[in-house]
């Protein structure tokens, strides 16, 4: 199991739910975090918190559907003159709804996979060439397990693309202690999951991460937290590198 204490982190969405909770959760590892939310308004009380946990941290903001946005927030990320070594993707919308699923608009899907695929991808693609050069690297893109739901179609759709682009791209680092692989959470109970949800978000910790600290060098992996829920990091990495394999 890796050691990320003095590493430097960016977790997209850190403001509330499964990224605040992320958030907090990679501070208490000595991981350094850069938290990006919508705006740094939103970041102030996670920022105090991490930080009271002894570790840097920096607040960036960026709307993930302003494509132009994203850009500058990366470009303000290179600024900070910090190694970015994990990339967390937790940021997500589910736009909406649509029970008359025949009338869903485009729109749902430009936003959707704005946010949902395309961003993290701008973010992977920025970092990941850096991590291949120094030679290590973790990269967990937030996927979704929703299925045959056509009335979420821009989303699930949005986020089947993500699972498909990232495993392609795991393909190219395989072997390498550059590992990219997918995390879903589950159906949590937060602002995206709604109330009625089954699970606590407190028990995607620490399966949203595992993917951070294996060592086996694999990469294309979908890495569902519920798997791991109640299990100690040691026991989950366990679990992970020996249950869950490559696509390859």
């Amino acid at each position: 199991m890796i050691d990320v204490k003095g590493r430097w982190a960016l977790i997209t969405g850190a403001a509330r739910g499964i990224g605040y909770l992320t958030a907090k959760f990679m501070a208490k590892q000595g991981c350094n975090l850069i938290l990006h939310s919508r705006s740094t308004d939103h970041t102030q009380k996670v920022l105090q918190e991490v930080r009271e946990l002894g570790v840097s941290a920096r607040a960036v903001a960026a709307d993930l559907n302003d494509l132009a946005s994203v850009e500058r927030m990366l470009q303000e990320i290179d600024a900070l003159g910090v190694q970015v070594d994990i990339v967390l993707n937790n940021a997500g919308l589910q736009i909406a709804y649509r029970t008359e699923y025949f009338e869903t608009p485009a729109e749902d899907y430009l936003v959707s996979f704005n946010v949902n695929t395309i961003a993290p991808m701008m973010i992977c693609y920025h970092f990941m060439p850096k991590m291949i050069e120094r030679g290590f690297g973790r990269i967990l893109n937030t996927t979704s397990g929703i299925r045959l739901e056509p009335e979420q179609a821009g989303y699930s759709a949005s986020k089947a693309a993500l699972d498909k682009v990232t495993i392609d791209l795991g393909k190219t680092v395989q072997g390498s202690d550059v590992m990219i692989n997918l995390t879903d959470p589950g159906w949590c109970r937060t602002d995206l999951g709604g109330p009625h949800a089954p699970n606590a978000p407190e028990s995607a910790i620490p399966g949203i991460v595992v993917g951070v600290f294996m060592e086996d060098k694999k990469s294309g992996r979908i890495l569902g937290a519920q798997n791991f829920a109640g299990l100690s990091l040691e026991e989950a990495v366990k679990k992970a590198e020996a249950e869950f394999d490559s696509p390859y």
